[in-house]
């Protein structure tokens, strides 16, 4: 039997949760690192953005189609105010968290997720290329839009720390290739420990942050995570449906586009612009980020099975 996950990403899992939990228990020791978790997210970026190249990326947004377009406007603009609407009525406290992670872009690890439960992983590339540049633009004016009355953060300063964040790696990333392309080829061999030292800077530093509040309301942990299970689930659905009458590929690309969300972005927006609960909410959804796997590989796996049935 096929193992969901390689050792690799369990080995991640364990530093992540480890390393809250030690910014939790342990706030003094990491507290130096709060003022540099963006520092942190932008290496973390630029080792995810080697692998992609300018051409792949021009090639991308050239075979981006018109139910691609609709789908990344279905992300990006239409489905987190629904969400957002349907929260308050719900969860009132995980509102503005829903609204969040529904209008953060798809993960750049998507292609690959789309990879294990047998996707159009050429299609995620695609939307995860369209949505990582325009959500400096359009997280910040969906949520204007939505909290006008209560958020105070000014538009240019989610704009900025957007742009400085995913822009500047990129451009870093194609200046080393033209300048020292075998430098970034060294560089990417050693991009595994590299990541995992960056996600537990960020969450050594953002979770050192908040221990007080962690410390008097444990619950928030759990509760964070079951809003992410419903969240994820509302967006496979919405992936799956989008695509209904396509192939069973595409529906599971479409799963992949929603659920797999770049919530590493959204921890560290999340921690300079906003609270608490909307960080811990974008920390916990890596265990549905990576459980999702397993119920879409299953829904795969029947789906062919049933086509199959249907054309005997």
């Amino acid at each position: 039997m096929e193992l969901p996950f390689r050792p690799r990403d369990i080995l991640l899992l364990a530093v992540v949760f480890s390393s809250m939990a030690a910014g939790i228990c342990c706030p003094g020791v990491f507290a130096f690192l709060q003022p540099y978790t963006l520092a942190f997210l932008m290496v973390l970026f630029f080792m995810s953005f080697l692998s992609i190249r300018l051409e792949e990326v021009r090639e991308a947004l050239r075979r981006a189609s018109l139910p691609l377009l609709a789908l990344v406007a279905l992300k990006l603009i239409l489905l987190p105010p629904v969400l957002y609407g349907l929260f308050l009525y719900v969860l009132p406290e995980y509102a503005f968290s829903a609204l969040l992670l529904s209008a953060v872009s798809t993960g750049v690890v998507a292609p690959f997720m789309s990879n294990l439960v047998g996707g159009n992983s050429a299609r995620v590339l695609v939307v995860t290329v369209i949505t990582s540049i325009l959500v400096p633009f359009t997280l910040p004016a969906v949520i204007g839009v939505a909290l006008s009355k209560s958020v105070s953060v000014s538009f240019w300063q989610m704009l900025h720390m957007l742009a400085l964040a995913i822009f500047v790696p990129i451009a870093v990333v194609q200046i080393l290739r033209r300048l020292a392309p075998r430098l970034l080829e060294a560089v990417n061999r050693r991009s595994f420990p590299v990541n995992l030292v960056m996600f537990a800077c960020i969450n050594f530093g953002v979770f050192s942050k908040y221990a007080d509040i962690f410390h008097s309301r444990p619950g928030l942990i759990v509760e964070a995570c079951l809003v992410d299970i419903l969240l994820c689930a509302i967006y496979a659905g919405t992936g799956i449906l989008f695509f209904r009458r396509s192939s069973v590929e595409n529906r599971l690309a479409g799963a992949v586009m929603l659920a797999h969300v770049n919530n590493v972005l959204m921890i560290v927006f999340s921690s300079q612009f906003f609270g608490p609960t909307e960080t811990m909410t974008a920390a916990m959804y890596l265990v549905p980020f990576f459980g999702l796997v397993l119920p879409l590989r299953q829904y795969g796996n029947r789906s062919r099975k049933e086509g199959e049935g249907g054309n005997g």
